[in-house]
């Protein structure tokens, strides 16, 4: 299966691949569409898929033989060998009718390939109104380092590799569960993930971002990684929040990343932060179970 570039990039208005996720638009888009689909069930990470840190076995692929391509809508489904399973189809382009034949598409694959989920995909540029994507959406989020880190934290931040019971950093993974902490609690405990940065409050860890950590991209520039974050529900309104973040960006910086991508819920806390500090947006992604 081979992609026809002129095809996919006039109505791709966000610089995602299926598997890989958001990129940034000077990244080698084509090259990266050919590598998904030629490793396509194997099981094998590409150098730069920002998921091999997680595990040593790709569980997202391309389902190729079911990829519909044409001038004016492509169809590329995805099989999420996890759980029970799901098939996403990402749409790429904006015919009548588009979403809903990669709705039903995704309904056909799902029962053929044992998945329990059908979901569809779909983009839109970053010009478009942003109630558009409210509820199914999160928004693509550039922060470029070219001009520095920006603002420095006001407030104290923690950097540590393994953080001790007597932290509360347990306890608050714990409540934080849902954030994806209690996950990153057992990567720290384990030691093979990289530093977590937070901020405490009368001793006691408030919140926290992690794991910091940079790969380098399928374009050679050093990439910080997008991370967990929150703030303990009792502890928002304190600028915890923006600190974390700010102490995030200037670790990046100082470690020599060129950028950081990432993707925030729609009208979110983390997506307002974003907008605040001036990162910039590719558009959004968005997705619903069909």
């Amino acid at each position: 299966m081979h992609f026809r570039w002129g095809w996919i990039e006039p109505v791709m208005p966000v610089p995602y691949v299926p598997t890989l996720g958001p990129h940034r638009p000077e990244d080698p888009l084509p090259e990266l569409f050919e590598a998904v689909v030629a490793e396509a069930g194997t099981g094998r990470f590409l150098p730069h898929d920002k998921d091999r840190r997680w595990s040593d076995t790709k569980t997202e692929h391309v389902l190729v033989d079911a990829i519909e391509h044409d001038r004016e809508l492509t169809l590329i489904p995805t099989l999420i060998d996890r759980g029970a399973g799901t098939v996403k189809v990402h749409v790429y382009g904006a015919v009548p009718g588009g979403l809903s034949a990669g709705a039903d598409l995704a309904r056909r694959l799902a029962p053929l390939h044992g998945a329990a989920t059908a979901r569809v995909v779909w983009f839109l540029a970053p010009d478009q109104p942003e109630e558009h994507a409210r509820g199914v959406g999160t928004r693509v989020q550039l922060k470029e380092f070219a001009d520095g880190p920006g603002r420095a934290a006001t407030l104290a931040v923690h950097e540590a590799q393994k953080l001790g019971d007597d932290a509360g950093f347990e306890a608050f993974a714990r409540e934080m569960a849902a954030d994806g902490f209690a996950f990153v609690h057992e990567q720290m405990q384990s030691g093979t993930i990289g530093p977590v940065l937070t901020v405490q409050h009368e001793g006691r860890v408030a919140g926290a971002i992690g794991p910091m950590e940079i790969m380098i991209d399928a374009s050679g520039a050093p990439r910080l990684l997008p991370q967990y974050f929150g703030v303990l529900p009792q502890y928002r309104g304190y600028g915890y929040g923006r600190a974390l973040w700010r102490a995030a960006m200037h670790w990046g910086h100082q470690h020599g990343a060129v950028y950081q991508l990432l993707q925030t819920q729609v009208a979110g806390a983390s997506d307002r932060l974003c907008a605040a500090e001036g990162l910039a947006s590719l558009g959004y992604v968005n997705q619903k179970v069909v």
